[in-house]
């Protein structure tokens, strides 16, 4: 596997997170990062989606809206077109054990193969350029949620998903993602609102 180039699907994410961490006992957010390449925007954003769905570290109150504050600085680093990834050392070095990681790692796998079948490069337009920027918005908008989500049951599942979605529409040039990150995006934003009123 060539660390030096960008993850090429959702098994080679969850593969490099395996392999990069080995040894250790608990794993930081800076961690991560470099386990995937510190200029891969897309597979920052498929790896907050991906720790905040999976079962028990997403459910750790917190994790949802420190993940969402990774994309917000993430993205919004992307708008004003930086070559790589910063997160400050005191977000950088907030950790889970790796046992953790694992097991949510594992309950990813078959899902992760399902999903790599299925997607490749189409209706381009919408994850490069204009299309990108306006997805790196929209993301933003869910993690500028996240906090929000962590009160309203499910929700925040709903989020981590949209942004799974749109890491991985980011890492293979798939627009037909990008439009389900969308859909996503608008019914988990929407719960949202209902329950915060309701």
């Amino acid at each position: 596997m060539d660390q030096t180039q960008p993850p090429a699907n959702l098994t080679d994410v969850l593969q490099r997170l395996r392999e990069n961490t080995r040894g250790q006992d608990e794993i930081s957010v800076g961690d991560l990062l470099s386990a995937v390449g510190q200029r891969s925007f897309g597979p920052v954003v498929l790896i907050a989606g991906l720790i905040t769905i999976a079962p028990l570290i997403g459910d750790i109150p917190g994790v949802p809206t420190l993940l969402g504050l990774v994309v917000l600085l993430t993205l919004g680093q992307l708008l004003f077109q930086r070559q790589s990834v910063w997160i400050p050392n005191k977000l950088s070095n907030r950790r889970v054990a790796r046992e953790t990681l694992i097991k949510g790692l594992d309950w990813m796998q078959k899902p992760a193969c399902f999903v790599d079948r299925w997607t490749r490069p189409r209706l381009t337009w919408l994850v490069r350029g204009p299309g990108q920027y306006l997805m790196a918005v929209i993301c933003m908008l869910v993690a500028a949620a996240m906090p929000a989500m962590e009160v309203v049951p499910f929700s925040a599942n709903g989020g981590a998903l949209a942004l799974m979605v749109f890491g991985m529409a980011m890492v293979v040039e798939d627009g037909v993602l990008a439009l389900l990150g969308m859909a996503i995006t608008g019914g988990t934003l929407w719960a949202v609102m209902i329950g915060l009123m309701g």
